[in-house]
């Protein structure tokens, strides 16, 4: 399980307002070279988006759905990555000050990540984490609020 802590010097609700704008997703995931709605208005419980993640010749067509929505404070994702399974990521928004500490919590649910999941997958994942969450932050911060 990877677990990562980002302060944002925004409000929870201008970082909500980012996270629940399914437009912006390709602006601060690592991963996806371009995301579009598949479903439901997001980010209501069961709407969903749909990317395409490029690794050198290889293109994979996945999808994200929302599985808990407590707005302005949760957000619970499973990706389904195809034949590689799916992974649980939970957004916990929290205030701090005026500012928010956000918490990413992500791990594998079902498939091959489940399978095969360890502390070097989780190596990884904290990279990824820490990339994601630099780039959300100043994403969120560049928005006018």
């Amino acid at each position: 399980m990877a677990v990562r802590h980002k302060l944002i010097r925004k409000s929870p609700d201008e970082v909500w307002a980012v996270l629940s704008d399914r437009d912006s997703y390709q602006e601060w995931v690592v991963g996806p070279s371009e995301s579009r709605p598949a479903g439901g208005r997001w980010p209501e419980l069961g709407s969903s988006l749909a990317y395409t993640v490029r690794i050198g010749p290889c293109v994979l067509h996945n999808e994200t759905v929302v599985r808990r929505c407590e707005p302005p404070r949760i957000l619970e994702l499973e990706v389904d990555s195809g034949r590689l399974g799916t992974t649980r990521v939970a957004f916990d928004i929290r205030p701090w000050g005026a500012d928010t500490l956000l918490r990413v919590d992500e791990h594998p649910l079902r498939g091959a990540e489940a399978a095969l999941h360890n502390v070097a997958v989780d190596a990884v994942l904290q990279l990824r984490h820490r990339a994601m969450l630099n780039r959300l932050a100043a994403y969120s911060e560049r928005q006018e609020g």
